[in-house]
């Protein structure tokens, strides 16, 4: 009975029941050899090997762990065993969507390092390039994961090859590579190269056609890349809608061989719809601007019509409203400066107006220096404003005159402190004569002196000026009783000059001592006066001959020819020169001066 209980194998080769234990191993009884020979009738017994122990069960779970299809991961130097999942709860369950999104993510896995070969292979870059560039074009490798999934199917010449070389052949096809190398040798970065690969949605082709259409509008080479990276919408627009936004710019003043440097400045532009695009140049036209205007600014400044926003493009024209401008003006404005459109209120504007008030700088003279030099209110107030109102202060213009300079003369902020106003200045103290203590009252007086070129300009009337015989220091008198003396024009002072010593026989003390005899007409003011007191055989100084009006002159001729008559009569005594109670200062004569004066 016992032997039908076991296996097979040990009926077979007469196995012992039992395992022999490994502690104590059994050992083989040894006959000797003598006592064989001598009892031959003796029965031997046969002896088999022993069998090795049983494995454990931790070899076990280690062996059908090692054959599993899936291992559990372990990390390098853990010495736990490895343990069998529980399979008992994934009887029931299907395969559910982490196990496609694995398989997924391994396909594009193979994808990206197809795509890194390729470009490394076409010499698109180096390595770390490369790879910065293709992890940013994720959309694209799921395009090339579909792309070579679908040609399994489409395509049977390649059904039999692997997933890894239809994506080789697929990324090949698409010529990614060529259009990398090109973006890159047009100065695009990796973030713009792509930007723009993964905007077309896989169609590398529409790439193509749409940098053949901007060549067409004459968008440079250098900024084709950059317009594709800019338009982020631009690769989704049809070529018929970009073809209606040129064309309704050109019939608003915009001509056709400006339409590339626009586009290539603002990209913007063609992403907005028609209606949009409408709505703004409405804006602007409103203001009355006609296409002249319009299309000069367009090309100045793309970005006013393009880059803003609706609401912040009108919240900007009614605060400059609020200086006194009206539509037209401020249309003016802004056809010469449309940068102003771009300036922030409360960051640039605010504290600009804040700071001219503190100067005294009235409304109407910020409105002033707006129309004069719209420039202003673009520049940065620390650092640029700031700094050469300080210059004024400190060569002697006076805090309270600072703001009239200011209104007077607005592009003097608009000028380089260290390459036009210092020069200018150390120029009038060394070379014009201009004291210490009276540079301050000469800039006052003629603010515009500081925008005058010191070779072209100053240089050259300081050189006539002393060719006259006028001394160094007599010079710097002369200019800050009359500061305007240093801008006239060489071939304008000349013939005045020389009618004044030829013809009317005048000493050059006279010219000394009212240097504004250059500001009036020679034509309308000095000849005809001049003929009136030689025809009346009369004598006056030029600070009384010139200034005021023809009446005026007219009754101080008279007065002295009666003067004249009374002295000749013995009612009177003689005057060394006859002098009209006119007053002698320049301020009743300087507004009328300046209304006759020559300027170049």
């Amino acid at each position: 009975m016992a032997a039908t209980t076991l296996p097979r194998s040990h009926l077979h080769l007469h196995l012992p029941l039992h395992t022999p234990s490994p502690a104590c191993p059994r050992r083989r009884r040894l006959v000797p050899t003598s006592s064989r020979l001598q009892n031959p009738t003796t029965t031997t017994t046969t002896h088999y090997p022993i069998l090795p122990p049983a494995p454990s069960p931790s070899l076990l779970v280690a062996e059908e762990a090692s054959i599993a299809p899936r291992r559990t991961h372990r990390f390098p130097g853990s010495v736990a065993p490895p343990r069998l999942p529980d399979r008992s709860a994934d009887l029931d369950v299907p395969a559910d969507d982490d196990v496609l999104r694995r398989a997924l993510e391994v396909r594009r896995a193979v994808a990206a390092e197809a795509l890194v070969a390729a470009l490394s292979g076409g010499k698109a870059g180096g390595l770390t390039y490369v790879k910065n560039l293709t992890s940013r074009m994720g959309a694209f490798v799921d395009h090339v994961v579909v792309g070579a999934a679908a040609m399994r199917r489409h395509r049977p010449d390649l059904a039999h090859q692997s997933f890894n070389a239809r994506a080789r052949t697929y990324i090949q096809e698409s010529g990614v590579v060529d259009l990398v190398k090109w973006f890159k040798h047009n100065s695009l970065t990796y973030p713009q190269i792509s930007r723009v690969v993964c905007s077309c949605a896989g169609d590398l082709e529409k790439v193509r056609r749409m940098l053949k259409w901007l060549r067409s509008i004459y968008v440079k080479g250098e900024f084709l890349g950059r317009v594709l990276a800019r338009g982020e919408s631009l690769m989704s627009r049809s070529f018929e809608e970009l073809e209606e936004i040129v064309g309704y710019l050109e019939s608003c003043g915009v001509r056709r061989d400006w339409i590339g440097h626009v586009v290539s400045r603002c990209p913007q532009l063609l992403t907005l719809s028609f209606d949009e695009l409408e709505t703004r140049v409405r804006f602007y036209t409103d203001m009355g601007m006609n296409e002249n205007d319009f299309g000069t600014m367009v090309y100045d400044y793309p970005k006013a019509l393009g880059f803003l926003s609706l609401e912040e493009m009108n919240s900007k024209v009614q605060y400059l409203k609020e200086f006194g401008l009206s539509t037209e003006e401020l249309g003016k404005i802004l056809a010469f400066k449309p940068q102003l459109m771009a300036c922030s209120i409360e960051e640039r504007w605010k504290p600009l107006v804040k700071y001219l008030y503190h100067l005294n700088v009235s409304k109407d003279g910020m409105k002033r220096m707006l129309v004069v030099q719209p420039t202003i209110f673009c520049l940065d107030l620390e650092t640029v404003i700031a700094p050469k109102v300080q210059f004024l202060q400190d060569i002697g213009v006076r805090n309270d005159t600072v703001g009239n300079v200011l209104v007077k003369f607005p592009p003097i902020l608009t000028y380089s402190l260290y390459k036009k106003l210092r020069p200018v200045v150390i120029f009038l103290r060394t070379k014009a004569g201009v004291t210490q203590d009276d540079i301050g009252k000469v800039i006052a007086l003629d603010p515009q002196l500081m925008g005058c070129s010191i070779v072209h300009k100053l240089e050259v009337s300081v050189k006539y000026f002393r060719s006259l015989g006028i001394y160094h220091f007599v010079l710097g008198q002369m200019v800050a009783d009359f500061p305007t003396l240093l801008r006239y024009n060489v071939d304008v002072l000349r013939p005045k000059y020389q009618y004044l010593r030829r013809v009317m026989v005048r000493p050059l003390k006279d010219l000394i001592e009212f240097p504004r005899f250059f500001s009036y007409s020679l034509e309308h003011r000095i000849e005809p006066r001049h003929k009136v007191l030689v025809a009346n055989r009369i004598n006056m100084k030029l600070r009384y001959m010139l200034p005021g009006s023809d009446e005026e002159f007219a009754q101080r001729v008279q007065d002295a020819v009666e003067r004249r008559a009374r002295f000749e009569a013995g009612e009177a005594t003689p005057e060394t020169s006859i002098a009209p109670d006119t007053p002698t200062g320049d301020g009743g004569v300087a507004a009328h001066c300046e209304d006759s004066m020559e300027e170049d």
